[in-house]
């Protein structure tokens, strides 16, 4: 965008300074002048002795002297504000330079400010979190792009060996392969829509509505039901009424991820899911529980991060894309709550998720 050239902030403030003082040495020659040359008599008594001289004579001594005081004010205030105005504005050079090596792609560069808590400090250590958490942000964002092309390459790359198999093999099971190709296609669809939901969490792009994360959690916890009990399996659901404010279908997304994670990296026979809600003055809280191997606090920590599947990148019949902590991370803050993994004395994972509660006027 082509705008006109201006004075600098620097020139500016000099010519400021320089103005100040000039208005600052006039206003004092003016005080001189009203209550100094206003007691010269116009006229000059002659008496015996040594004659007084009148305003006229001190007026015309005077003048040079104070446009000789002017002009060395003006030149003095204009080398002075310069120097100044350099000198205060030294730390915004420090940013703008900063500001463009982030412009140019390089957010490895930080101010690092030195001096008291000033406006410029507090507007260089602003700039240096928000160049840390943009830098982190690319850092994932490059990382997941990574990993989300590793596992959309890897369908493929299935699909067009069983194509070119059949291809080369009139005689192969078609029945089988039809059968595999499903298993493919279905599981990238999954990952497709997964990144979708992420993507839309991630952007907060949603409308905002009344939510009880009680009902959300028994729609979920019914859907599930049926995985559940062919794994052998026991859900117990309990809880009250707990109101929050966001969307309810990507909440129901939340809840089924959790669920579903719990059921799937539970014990092989006889474990346990514990669900429940309830509703605290700071907001509404569900908790997913489940029975299972013991996690270090290590491995918990890892867990949100897109395509972890806990100590494995592997693939099971229900082990999902890989996405559902992640998604439930990118819900869970884009409502403005907080995700809270914690692994169990005795084997298994408790995930809370503390969301804010919804107005007494929302929904209503």
């Amino acid at each position: 965008m082509d705008r006109p050239s201006g004075l600098s902030v620097r020139l500016k403030l000099t010519l400021s300074y320089a103005g100040f003082l000039m208005l600052a040495g006039a206003l004092l020659l003016a005080v001189v002048w009203v209550f100094l040359l206003r007691y010269v008599p116009d006229r000059v008594i002659i008496t015996p002795g040594p004659s007084s001289p009148n305003r006229s004579d001190l007026i015309r001594a005077f003048s040079p002297k104070v446009a000789w005081m002017l002009a060395f004010l003006l030149v003095f205030g204009l080398l002075g504000g310069w120097v100044l105005a350099g000198r205060m504005l030294a730390p915004l050079a420090r940013i703008t330079h900063a500001t463009r090596r982030a412009a140019n792609g390089s957010l490895s560069h930080r101010i690092e400010l030195e001096g008291p808590n000033d406006e410029f400090r507090e507007l260089a250590d602003s700039f240096d979190a928000m160049i840390s958490r943009l830098e982190a942000q690319v850092a994932e964002q490059q990382r997941f792009a990574a990993n989300a092309s590793h596992e959309l390459r890897t369908p493929l790359a299935i699909t067009q060996t069983l194509l070119d198999v059949a291809r080369n093999d009139p005689n192969h099971n078609r029945g089988e392969l039809f059968d595999r190709l499903h298993t493919i296609n279905a599981r990238a669809i999954s990952l497709t829509e997964a990144l979708l939901v992420l993507s839309r969490a991630d952007q907060r792009s949603f409308a905002r509505e009344h939510a009880d994360l009680s009902l959300i959690a028994e729609e979920a916890t019914e859907t599930l039901l049926p995985l559940a009990e062919n794994r052998g399996l026991v859900i117990e659901t309990a809880g009250t009424t707990s109101p929050t404010i966001g969307s309810p279908a990507l909440l129901l997304q939340l809840t089924t991820n959790l669920v579903h994670n719990a059921i799937v990296h539970n014990l092989p026979e006889k474990g346990t899911v514990w669900v429940t809600t309830s509703a605290h003055p700071q907001g509404a809280m569900l908790a997913v529980e489940n029975t299972g191997e013991k996690l270090t606090p290590q491995l918990v920590a890892t867990l949100v991060e897109p395509f972890r599947r806990g100590t494995e990148r592997i693939h099971t019949d229900h082990a999902g894309v890989g996405l559902g902590l992640a998604i439930v991370k990118s819900i869970a803050q884009a409502h403005g709550g907080i995700l809270t993994l914690t692994p169990g004395s005795a084997g298994g994972l408790r995930v809370t998720v503390q969301l804010p509660a919804a107005p007494p006027h929302i929904g209503r």
